[in-house]
């Protein structure tokens, strides 16, 4: 959203800074989408029982106030130092915990639950679902970051380099890379000037150390996972083959 506000910015060609502008603007429609999802749970939960739209809404509360702090352990991963190979694989993965498992898959999979009426036993299933399938999504999600196609992604190529995020896969990828290679890695990535040739150094190293084919595993692994907590969960027919269904989607993608 960002970028498309930034080019707006340029294509009509105001005044002051288009990227504050865009940041802005993306920021103020995060907000506003924020604001009418309440609203829409609200109204969408009108005529159900009072215990149940209660229910509903503690989930939805604790999905906003997760999310926010997941998104600032993001942002706060990325000011701070990368620290050890190791320490850095699992801040990382806690990072997808918080941001994205918990709002992606599980919280709108407890928040149908609870609102159904569902029991207890149901939704700690889904989160053991949730657990595999959600940082399976973003592990994938990493992936297209540094190796898609821009035209399918709607992303710039190597965005997430250029940006310095610190996921799974460059994580992994420091820890396996010699010396001349981790400095590569320490100057390039989180560059705001890096070109073509720099994203084509960088998607090399990570392939060479390992890091792309370990990420791969770890997707098919979790996806494993995430198949057998959807076929042992408590679900009537068809929803247990409908979240089955939901992995391919999630680890498959091409955008």
């Amino acid at each position: 959203a960002h970028r498309r506000f930034e080019a707006l910015h340029r294509e009509q060609a105001w005044d002051g800074d288009p990227e504050r502008f865009g940041a802005a603007a993306a920021v103020l429609a995060g907000d506003l989408c924020l604001a009418w999802s309440a609203e829409v749970l609200a109204t969408a939960t009108g005529a159900l029982p009072a215990a149940r739209r209660e229910a509903g809404r503690r989930v939805y509360d604790r999905m906003c106030t997760q999310l926010m702090g997941g998104q600032y352990l993001d942002v706060l991963t990325q000011a701070r130092p990368a620290g050890t190979p190791e320490q850095s694989v699992e801040r990382a993965r806690r990072v997808i915990r918080f941001k994205t498992v918990h709002y992606t898959v599980e919280h709108p999979l407890h928040l149908g639950a609870r609102l159904a009426g569902g029991p207890d036993e149901l939704v700690t299933a889904l989160s053991f679902y949730a657990a595999a399938v959600g940082e399976a999504f973003q592990l994938r999600d990493d992936v297209l970051g540094v190796f898609g196609d821009p035209q399918v992604t709607g992303k710039p190529s190597g965005d997430d380099l250029r940006e310095g995020k610190r996921t799974v896969l460059l994580a992994l990828a420091h820890r396996s890379a010699t010396p001349s290679q981790r400095e590569v890695l320490d100057t390039l990535v989180g560059s705001p000037g890096l070109d073509p040739d720099g994203i084509s150094r960088l998607r090399e190293i990570i392939t060479t150390t390992g890091a792309l084919a370990e990420v791969e595993t770890m997707i098919d692994q979790l996806a494993d996972q995430a198949h057998d907590s959807a076929r042992s969960a408590p679900l009537v027919h068809p929803a247990g083959d409908m979240l089955a269904d939901l992995v391919g989607t999630a680890t498959r993608r091409v955008a």
